[in-house]
């Protein structure tokens, strides 16, 4: 059999997605291949990711990342999920944590059992209050779950707000030790071949010509390889996600340095605001068919809970993905690939979604076109899958108070979608439809947070006597409160363990 491999990789454009990937490329390939990013000084980084899902943890522990050098770093804090702020309804609050809500009973979900005690007693509490991140955000309290020897309080996970910018420096500073080497200068052109349309050089303004084997293309929303050279196409799910502008902008920290990000819904869209060591970062993702930049603007700024460290930055954008993410030579991983607002956080879990799958696949110089084909299968399904989710945020709104809500309300959304609302509504069940995305707990989260109250609930939950699953859920919430009460706060625990300088 013989092999053909990869001998250069050639990565477009720097940022969290370039550094993302250069990083566990460099740790693997960088004594055998070379690694060449290309970045320019004069092209901006979008910069806003800084809320993480669970995820990022598996990133990080595969380069073998010190915990506490990174957090130092990065400015880092730790986010256990987030709260929503008059989403469904104005005047609402509930928690989507990073968690379940106790451990299942005879082999069922427990918010089955919770749905039957809620039909029998009139005061019965929310289904938070069986969260441990919930209740522990709810204290801003912080601790690390015991992973070795898991038990009732352990059952919560946690991302980070970190700074992008120093993330990709971080990176930066790991992939090049390991071999990956980086070039400064704009691209102004892009060779292909002839007959193939393969894409075997990049030029830059400067006269220097870089060559490779396979191009990553971290260019952005542009997406010059994968759009510009190689016409992938664009599916645009505006017609399920209306909002495509957004304003950002920091401010100062306050106390106390909450373990969550927030999000709050306005009259045409929706504010986050995302708290780390040094400063708090703040945006206002919206619909301009629906309102203007200045009241947008104006929103953003009313909505700030400490002095504006700069004047908002505008965004534009188009919610979608590219037709195929991987077409020839080049994959597109990053905002090139596609952009689904962040409203949960994904855009950083879908980077890492696309490297750990370029790796599983990684191709030789022959590039079966097998490989891109399974490429393209797994990242639509994701993108597919937090469309979905997303969607469902808007969807299920009660909210008539503005053209933009009233849209929402009645806006078609994709079947899958619709099958996994009616399945809850109908049953309590929860349909799955991508095991490597969003699981059961965060859309038994979202659905009740929103408002949907299923009509049934598992049958085999009635076989528990009434009284024992009443003493049972009461115990476990004493077990959680007592734990949360013993924590340090989220501050607290940062300031002795991984205080940034």
């Amino acid at each position: 059999m013989q092999q053909n491999p990869i001998r250069k990789i050639v990565i477009v454009g720097g940022g969290t997605a370039g550094w993302m990937a250069a990083a566990p490329l460099a740790q693997r390939m960088g004594q055998r291949c070379e690694i060449v990013l290309v970045e320019s000084p004069d092209i901006g980084t979008i910069g806003v990711g800084e809320a993480t899902l669970p995820t990022i943890r598996f990133y990080n522990a595969a380069l073998q990342l010190d915990h506490a050098d990174f957090i130092k770093k990065t400015q880092a804090s730790f986010k256990l999920g987030i709260e929503f702020k008059d989403w469904g309804h104005v005047g609402n609050r509930f928690f989507h944590g990073f968690g379940d809500f106790g451990p299942p009973l005879n082999g069922i979900q427990p918010h089955h059992y919770w749905l039957r005690l809620a039909r029998t007693f009139d005061h019965m509490p929310a289904l938070e209050n069986w969260s441990m991140a919930s209740i522990m955000a709810r204290e801003n309290k912080f601790t690390m779950p015991n992973d070795a020897q898991p038990g009732v309080t352990d059952a919560y996970s946690f991302g980070y707000h970190f700074d992008a910018g120093l993330y990709a420096a971080f990176l930066r500073d790991y992939a090049m030790a390991r071999g990956a080497r980086r070039v400064e200068g704009t691209i102004t052109s892009v060779d292909q071949h002839p007959e193939t349309g393969f894409v075997t050089a990049v030029r830059l303004a400067d006269g220097r010509t870089l060559d490779g084997d396979l191009f990553i293309d971290c260019s952005g929303f542009r997406g010059l390889l994968i759009e510009g050279a190689l016409k992938a196409g664009y599916d645009d799910w505006s017609e399920h996600l209306p909002c495509n502008s957004a304003l950002a902008v920091p401010c100062v920290r306050v106390e106390p340095l909450t373990p969550y990000t927030r999000s709050t819904a306005k009259g045409a869209g929706w504010l986050w605001r995302i708290p780390l060591q040094h400063r708090t970062g703040n945006g206002h993702v919206y619909s301009n068919a629906f309102t203007t930049d200045e009241k947008a603007r104006q929103d953003l700024l009313d909505g700030l809970d400490g002095a504006a460290l700069d004047e908002p930055r505008q965004l534009r954008f188009v919610t979608g993905k590219r037709k195929k993410s991987w077409v020839k030579n080049v994959v597109a991983i990053g905002l090139s690939a596609g952009f689904v607002e962040p409203l949960e956080s994904t855009s950083i879990s879908l980077i890492e979604t696309a490297i750990g799958t370029l790796i599983e696949q990684f191709p030789d110089r022959d590039f079966r076109p097998e490989l891109a084909d399974e490429f393209n299968r797994i990242i639509g399904s994701r993108y597919e899958s937090i469309r979905d989710f997303i969607v469902m945020h808007y969807k299920l709104t009660k909210r008539d108070d503005t053209e933009f809500w009233r849209y929402c309300a009645n806006m078609t959304i994709p079947a899958s979608l619709a099958h996994q609302i009616e399945l809850f509504r109908e049953t309590g069940r929860v349909a799955i439809l991508d095991r490597d995305s969003f699981l059961l707990p965060s859309f038994v989260a979202m659905l009740v947070g929103l408002g949907v109250e299923p009509k049934r609930y598992d049958p085999f939950v009635d076989d528990v006597d009434m009284r024992q699953l009443h003493g049972h859920f009461a115990g476990l919430r004493d077990l959680i409160v007592q734990a949360v009460a013993k924590m340090p706060g989220h501050g607290a625990y940062l300031e002795k363990n991984a205080k940034a300088g």
